[in-house]
């Protein structure tokens, strides 16, 4: 399979912080890639690098066979770039918007206008082509964001954060949009704080960690490494007498986080330890007040292998 993206041990520092650290992977043409990562991470520097805004300090990325070195005009014409802060003007319509970002590329005449309507149909927005965006809400301002970017029909586009403070409803409608512009060939990778948006779009995931990949596969592969793994969630009246310790000596706990109230154990599945669990609770004058359990999954395996939730 061809592939869209090829970078190889690439490298960004900001004087002593490295938050690009040898970073490799590739994404296939015609797959949407969700990149996860906890805050500090190297996504934004990634993808800033990737749409060509930022150099690099060293390694190489190709684009659809380009030279990220040599061929930076001709990158730029197959990349649409959706920023996670809106880039449109306020008191034009919504179709000049959309018009005026895709005259950028070179379009003009009947293409540009057909282009423009097919950009406006995919995310929905067509019956509000001549309004204002000042009178639209954040969500439909998203929409008309992405609009923007793909009316030119790039190859690859680069989402960061498409879906940040809106409503349910317009987030259905990006993740549809982003569903149609994948089955029109184009290449997707989205960046995102939401783990359901990943599970439901995503070909591939990519999670990063202090700037360089820690895992990548399919959501069904990445959960396969850990299909002995539990997560129990303890909520107790008190954990002032408990430490990082507390745990620690119990048969198949493999981490812990104690947040206010609240205990989390990651646990491998085959150990025969609630007693032992209960029983430290006890010890620790720690009075249970509800359980749950979940076997692994996306989220419980970002937190194993980053240490964080992805909202943190």
């Amino acid at each position: 399979m061809t592939k869209a993206i090829d970078v190889d041990n690439l490298n960004k520092s900001y004087k002593n912080f490295k938050a690009v650290n040898n970073l490799t992977f590739h994404v296939t043409s015609g797959e949407i890639v969700g990149l996860l990562g906890p805050n500090g991470a190297g996504k934004s520097t990634t993808i800033n690098i990737l749409s060509t805004v930022l150099k690099p300090d060293s390694g190489s990325v190709m684009i659809s066979g380009h030279d990220f070195k040599n061929s930076k005009r001709e990158i730029k014409k197959l990349l649409g770039i959706v920023p996670q802060d809106l880039a449109i003007y306020e008191e034009i319509s919504a179709e000049k918007n959309v018009r005026f970002f895709a005259s950028l590329y070179g379009l003009s005449g009947s293409k540009l206008d057909k282009q423009v309507r097919e950009a406006l149909e995919i995310v929905g927005l067509t019956e509000r082509r001549k309004d204002k965006p000042k009178n639209f809400s954040g969500g439909m301002k998203r929409r008309l964001n992405i609009a923007c970017a793909i009316a030119h029909k790039p190859d690859i586009i680069i989402m960061d954060e498409p879906t940040v403070g809106i409503d349910p409803q317009s987030r259905n409608h990006i993740l549809e949009s982003i569903k149609k512009l994948r089955s029109n060939g184009a290449t997707v990778i989205y960046s995102t704080h939401y783990m359901e948006e990943v599970e439901e779009i995503a070909d591939r995931v990519i999670i990063m960690n202090d700037g360089t990949v820690i895992a990548s596969g399919t959501v069904k592969e990445i959960c396969k490494r850990f299909e002995h793994q539990i997560t129990y969630t303890l909520n107790v009246d008190t954990t002032t007498q408990l430490n990082k310790d507390s745990f620690g000596r119990i048969s198949g706990i493999q981490k812990f986080e104690i947040n206010a109230n609240n205990i989390v154990l990651i646990a491998d599945s085959r150990a025969s330890n609630l007693n032992d669990i209960f029983g430290t609770l006890f010890s620790f004058g720690c009075k249970l007040q509800s359980m749950s359990s979940e076997e692994a999954s996306l989220e419980t395996v970002f937190l194993d292998l980053t240490g964080k939730k992805l909202r943190d």
